[in-house]
């Protein structure tokens, strides 16, 4: 295990979770825009019980899905990393990066920058020969991102746990593999 990491951008800090994040993370994780392409926006108890995962997780592995904040400001705008998913996924099993933001802070590069981070940690300190995200079709803006980020798109796959009828269950895989 490694012990917990911090991460460092020029504008961001990756980190541990701490008691602060969970209110403006229930904020975030309440808004519809936000949660556009899930199923439905969170209750604060759905909100605190993934924090509370992703921080174990990030105590037991010394990695995962990180808060992140703005270094100036200090504010937690989201999180961003790396995660095993539970879900029996087609492509199974994959280590994942993922993010969600607070809506103020779209726009600004900071997925882009984060991710690029947790991508380098996974391939130079994981020694992981691949990285994959995965989303809602619809989901335009994070493909940018993914493509930005230099994931190409490998197929579309019909999410698990979605419901048939649901407009979200049709996704598509994007995958990174490693430099060297």
């Amino acid at each position: 295990m490694l012990s917990s990491t911090k991460l460092h951008t020029p504008r961001l800090t990756l980190r541990q979770w701490q008691t602060s994040d969970l209110e403006p993370f229930a904020l975030m994780s309440s808004d519809a825009d936000v949660m556009r392409y899930y199923p439905a926006p969170w209750s604060r108890e759905q909100s605190d019980a993934f924090a509370q995962r992703v921080l174990r997780l990030i105590d037991e592995l010394g990695w995962g899905f990180w808060a992140v904040e703005e270094r100036v400001s200090g504010r937690f705008i989201g999180f961003v990393g790396l995660h095993v998913p539970s879900d029996k996924l087609p492509f199974s099993p994959c280590v994942e990066v993922g993010w969600r933001l607070a809506k103020p802070y779209w726009g600004l590069g900071y997925a882009t920058e984060a991710a690029q981070s947790a991508i380098a940690f996974g391939f130079q300190q994981l020694h992981l020969k691949e990285l994959v995200a995965f989303t809602a079709i619809a989901n335009l803006k994070s493909r940018a991102v993914l493509e930005r980020l230099g994931m190409r798109l490998d197929c579309e796959f019909d999410h698990p746990q979605l419901p048939v009828e649901s407009w979200l269950r049709r996704h598509v895989l994007y995958r990174l593999h490693s430099p060297v």
